[in-house]
């Protein structure tokens, strides 16, 4: 069985693989094989080997581990985390310094994930006059934090 399979994949190691899966699942399925007329036990038991390999001949060859790169963790980093619980908590004190309705606005726009309109419905106001406190409030944040020394935050302001 084993030199079949060597034959068929040209690979030892293949070869070993497919010999093991064979014999586990003549093992496993032993009950369906018919002595009464049906093919001789050998006669199976090679075409369950020759089966397996022509599948393993099919699939695309495996890379060996020396030939892999390692793969890079695209999780942001613990500074980066770090960085980022800080920036929010900077926004969100820069915000307890703007006018209520700039705030609420923002506050539902960007931390409530909310679309304009329905944010203006909440307000009941127009969606043209939520867009102006949007902007109103930007600028206001954006004047606050530039007094505490911090020019950029990103997309928010």
């Amino acid at each position: 069985m084993l030199a079949l399979a060597q034959r068929m994949t040209g690979n030892a190691a293949d070869a070993d693989e497919i010999a093991q899966d064979a014999f586990m699942k003549v093992w496993l399925n032993a009950s369906r094989w018919r002595r009464d007329g049906g093919a001789k036990f050998s006669s199976w038991l090679y075409r369950v080997v020759l089966n397996a390999s022509l599948d393993r001949c099919r699939r695309k060859p495996m890379a060996s581990l020396e030939d892999v790169d390692d793969p890079q963790d695209s999780a942001p980093g613990s500074f980066d985390h770090v960085s980022s619980g800080q920036r929010h908590r900077m926004i969100v004190e820069a915000m307890d310094q703007l006018p209520d309705r700039q705030k609420v606005a923002m506050s539902l726009y960007y931390f409530g994930e909310m679309t304009a309109p329905s944010a203006a419905r909440s307000l009941n106001i127009s969606v043209s006059a939520f867009e102006a406190l949007l902007i109103r409030g930007k600028q206001s944040l954006r004047t606050v934090l530039l007094r505490q020394g911090i020019r950029e935050l990103g997309d928010l302001v």
